[in-house]
């Protein structure tokens, strides 16, 4: 089976297997563990800040930041369809009390004159802005980065308003791997970061979250337990990631040359819309407008055919490249699509 869902299904390979059984490990709530420390601190120096934590999931990393910057009763700027939005089962406003202030970007990127815009002004009738969230690379957006420039514009809004800015960078690296720009570069402009080991850097499970305010994380580590994320021996865990950002970085790139040449193909069958250009990392979003076929009946043809996608809402379907995925499979993948689709 050829499995197109996401970057989340990618298994560990053998070696990162065996730096997992190796691993060192200590009970991490106490801080004893070894392994969990130096990921922590390969995290935090990846990202030119002072501090990390390891936590079990990008979720979590972002809701963790979201309670550690914010007060009950703020309001937090996020784009529309970012996954703090869509995916996250609206635990900002179950967990930190906050509710979120959508704004509609293009393809996922907010411009820096939408976010002044959204920002409420002080006085003793509005809710006050507490945090400003930004995704890079945007999931919904079909993989998209910011332009280093426009975080830039971003950041200074914030600073003019005195409002802190946190990176859902769960895939800050197929970032990094697409512009060769050090994920320091875009870290800097950030109060928190997150970033994700479990999709397409390989890792079974884990997140990070860092900062440079060391105080910032010790309130996250304490929330993280609130919440149910503080681990035992979890160093078994981190020693994937570990390897992971040794040896999964680079080989992004093959990922994003897979999905350009899946969105290339996939433009050449008539049934199907799509701008290849728009392909900028390892994720594929498309259009099938015809209407004798609906999205379950697609998805269900093309499991037949050994192909695995997920439509995400009207005509619309994502496919995800990832370190499972080999060239000779995105080609049997696209003889799926044909037989299918014509």
């Amino acid at each position: 089976m050829i499995d197109l869902r996401s970057d989340t299904v990618t298994q560990p390979t053998d070696a990162m297997r065996k730096a997992m059984a190796r691993a060192e490990v200590g009970d991490d709530v106490y801080g004893e563990d070894p392994t969990v420390n130096r990921l922590q601190e390969m995290a935090a120096a990846l990202l030119g800040k002072r501090a990390a934590l390891f936590v079990p999931s990008g979720t979590m990393g972002n809701q963790l930041a979201i309670r550690a910057h914010t007060q009950p009763g703020q309001e937090v700027i996020v784009e529309s369809k970012a996954h703090i939005v869509r995916y996250e089962q609206g635990a900002a406003g179950a967990l930190a009390g906050v509710q979120l202030h959508w704004v509609v970007g293009d393809r996922g990127i907010m411009t820096a004159e939408q976010v002044e815009a959204a920002i409420r002004p002080k006085d003793p009738y509005s809710i006050p802005t507490g945090l400003i969230c930004i995704e890079n690379t945007h999931n919904s957006g079909g993989g998209t980065i910011y332009s280093l420039s426009t975080i830039e514009k971003i950041r200074a809004i914030a600073s003019k308003h005195k409002i802190p800015m946190h990176l859902d960078g769960a895939r800050l690296f197929n970032a990094v791997a697409a512009t060769t720009l050090p994920a320091s570069t875009y870290a800097q402009h950030f109060e928190t970061v997150s970033f994700c080991l479990s999709k397409g850097l390989g890792a079974p499970a884990g997140s990070l979250l860092v900062s440079s305010d060391t105080q910032l994380i010790e309130r996250a580590r304490r929330f993280r337990r609130m919440y149910g994320g503080a681990m035992r021996q979890s160093g078994i865990l981190a020693a994937a990631g570990i390897y992971a950002l040794e040896h999964h970085v680079a080989r992004l790139k093959t990922d994003h040359d897979h999905a350009k040449k899946l969105a290339r193909a996939l433009q050449q069958i008539p049934a199907v819309r799509i701008a290849p250009q728009h392909v900028e990392t390892n994720i594929v979003i498309f259009d099938v407008p015809d209407p004798r076929l609906t999205p379950a009946d697609l998805v269900s043809q093309l499991k037949d055919h050994g192909v695995l996608i997920h439509a995400i809402g009207g005509r619309s379907f994502r496919a995800v490249t990832h370190l499972n995925i080999s060239a000779k499979q995105i080609d049997e993948a696209t003889e799926a699509f044909a037989r299918v689709l014509n």
